[in-house]
């Protein structure tokens, strides 16, 4: 859910200043691509930090090398993330976002059906959970969209 909140409120943040400071050039797609990057950047840290356990163990143990997919994940999110917030470059850094997103479902699907938490807290349920990817994948295809026109 805080990645929700991320994407939400850099959005938020980021349309209301291109309203209130037009030479900023904030309008709604550059501020969806700069909250989409802060979410991605905001997620790829716990890949390294003290929640990579907890990761590690979203992965359903048929995936060989769950610490090495874990560690490419966040890779492609800091990759994805800095290239989101480079106009040229975000329509495709949001394809590889986009299929990103879609790799990692069987991860949260495993979360959710095995209640396991990451960081001590229980992750949601699957339901709430497909949502959120739900809600990430849509706001990746419209930057591609958007992007390519």
């Amino acid at each position: 859910m805080v990645p929700f909140v991320v994407l939400v409120g850099l959005f938020g943040i980021l349309s209301l200043l291109g309203r209130l400071f037009p030479s900023t050039h904030l309008g709604w797609l550059t501020s969806l691509r700069l909250g989409l990057g802060g979410m991605f950047l905001l997620t790829a840290s716990a890949h390294w930090g003290k929640r990579r356990p907890d990761l590690i163990a979203m992965v359903p143990p048929a995936f060989p090398r769950r610490d090495l997919l874990v560690t490419a994940t966040g890779v492609f999110e800091v990759l994805g993330a800095i290239g989101l917030m480079v106009p040229t470059a975000a329509p495709y850094a949001a394809v590889g976002l986009s299929l990103m997103l879609l790799a990692v479902f069987p991860a949260n699907v495993h979360a959710a059906r095995q209640h396991l938490s990451i960081g001590g807290r229980p992750v949601e349920a699957l339901a709430p959970r497909t949502i959120l990817q739900v809600v990430f994948l849509a706001a990746t295809v419209t930057i591609f969209v958007a992007g390519k026109r």
